[in-house]
């Protein structure tokens, strides 16, 4: 039996709740984001806070050199002073008192060095957990568990000790994703052209706060290069073309954070209900309905596990149409099959998932907006290679053989319009328009704020 349209359950479901309001700064004029109030920032169970960390290593500076501030020291301070590049007001993390505490600690009092160097190590963890503190508006974590927010100011005085180097722990902002430090390093040192640019290169360095930090691997696919990333820790191990989703709303594909975790070989493909009309009814409508059988399409009676087939004929095609009825149609595996031989899939409500592609044709053209929202691969088997460790092959003509990751693998699915490209930035088209939307929220909170002044 056919069910009338409803959005519920485990169907596929397209929607995508765009840009609420990214936060664009400004160098020059810096639009300050929303910090933690100073009791969140502080909630930290006692022996994870700073006094645990100088407890640990009885009393011994982390920033000083006899009485002397070290590199690393001059580093965070050029950092903590130029915080408006972040977002956030310099002033948050005290610099003026920094500053007399370094003088009084010149003097060589063992006790005015223990208190600059604690000023150091406490305003070094309020700045590198508020930038870690990320409140999206955009990214949507579908496992939760990937936003595991802020690490405590023990953990980030412990990998800052344990670094290598600390001044290249700190001048790298190591605690951050790569992309996040070279970023705000062309925003401070003026790589833009005009203030349009500069607030794009703004709108995506608080995007790229989103990413991780110290995943072991995962996956980024950026909507605006078309284009998916594999990395391995920091380093970027391989990349392919991907098809993603249109430029209508309904058709975008949505930013969103999840864990891959199966692959399934010889898939089904279930068709979106709301792309059941437009993916395969008009052609019904052109062909007749010698067109689904040739494309190995089945009209399913529900959404359940063990559903029966509905003979096409019984089926109102006008009321499919008119959106009148919710249609489930499924596509067998095959050579025809939109999914080609393989998809990886992290559950989400969108219905979105990576998969092969039986258009290869769509992964020669230069903009690559052509999908319902999922993700088309350009080479399916080099991903699932680098994801398994080794080749995956059918055992059977089984439709949808799942084969499960031992360890899940996080995705990124992001955009970002701003991306570092060697020693510059490359800006890209705003294809889904998102940068449009977050320049006109700034320039929307600027005018409130010049507003408000001048009361």
């Amino acid at each position: 039996m056919i069910q009338h349209a409803k959005r519920t359950g485990r169907r596929p479901v397209r929607q995508f709740s765009t840009i609420l309001g990214a936060v664009a700064l400004a160098v020059a004029a810096p639009v300050f984001a929303p910090a933690p109030a100073q009791a969140e920032v502080a909630a930290f169970p006692q022996g994870q806070d700073v006094d645990a960390f100088y407890q640990l290593r009885s009393g011994k500076p982390l920033w000083f050199q006899g009485n002397q501030p070290t590199a690393a020291a001059q580093s965070l301070i050029a950092l903590l002073s130029t915080a408006n590049a972040d977002g956030f007001d310099p002033q948050r993390y005290k610099v003026d008192e920094i500053a007399k505490a370094l003088k009084q600690a010149s003097g060589g009092d063992r006790h005015a060095v223990r208190k600059a160097d604690e000023l150091l190590s406490e305003e070094f963890t309020a700045y590198a957990r508020d930038l870690r503190n990320f409140p999206s508006t955009e990214l949507q974590y579908i496992d939760p568990s990937l936003r595991v927010g802020p690490p405590s100011p023990l953990r980030l005085l412990q990998d800052a000790a344990n670094s290598p180097s600390l001044v290249l722990y700190v001048a790298n902002m190591r605690w951050m994703n790569p992309e996040y430090m070279r970023l705000r390093h062309a925003l401070l040192n003026g790589e833009y052209d005009g203030d349009k640019q500069r607030e794009l290169l703004a709108i995506n360095l608080q995007r790229a706060r989103a990413l991780p930090a110290d995943d072991p691997r995962y996956i980024v696919v950026n909507t605006a290069t078309q284009r998916l990333y594999m990395y391995e820790g920091d380093k970027l191990v391989d990349s392919m073309k991907v098809v993603v989703g249109q430029q209508r709303d309904d058709r975008k594909t949505p930013t969103m954070a999840g864990y891959l975790r199966y692959a399934s070989l010889n898939p089904y493909w279930n068709v979106p209900p709301d792309l059941v009309w437009d993916d395969v009814g008009v052609h019904v409508e052109q062909y007749g309905l010698g067109y689904l059988k040739s494309r190995g399409y089945q009209v399913l009676s529900d959404w359940s596990d063990n559903p029966t087939v509905v003979d096409p004929t019984t089926v109102d095609w006008d009321a499919v149409k008119n959106g009148k009825l919710e249609l489930r149609v499924r596509q067998l595996p095959g050579p025809r099959n939109v999914l080609g031989k393989v998809k990886y899939t992290f559950t989400n409500p969108f219905g979105v998932y990576l998969h092969d592609t039986s258009a290869r044709e769509l992964l020669d053209l230069d903009v690559r907006l052509r999908s319902g929202g999922c993700i088309r691969l350009e080479d399916a088997d080099r991903l699932g290679k680098w994801l398994f460790g080794h080749e995956l092959h059918a055992t059977s003509d089984d439709p949808d053989i799942k084969v499960p990751l031992e360890h899940p693998v996080p995705v990124y699915v992001m955009y970002m319009t701003a991306v570092p490209n060697g020693a510059t930035i490359t800006y890209l088209d705003d294809v889904y328009g998102l940068d449009a939307k977050a320049l006109a929220a700034t320039s929307s909170a600027s005018g409130n704020s010049e507003a408000v002044a001048a009361r």
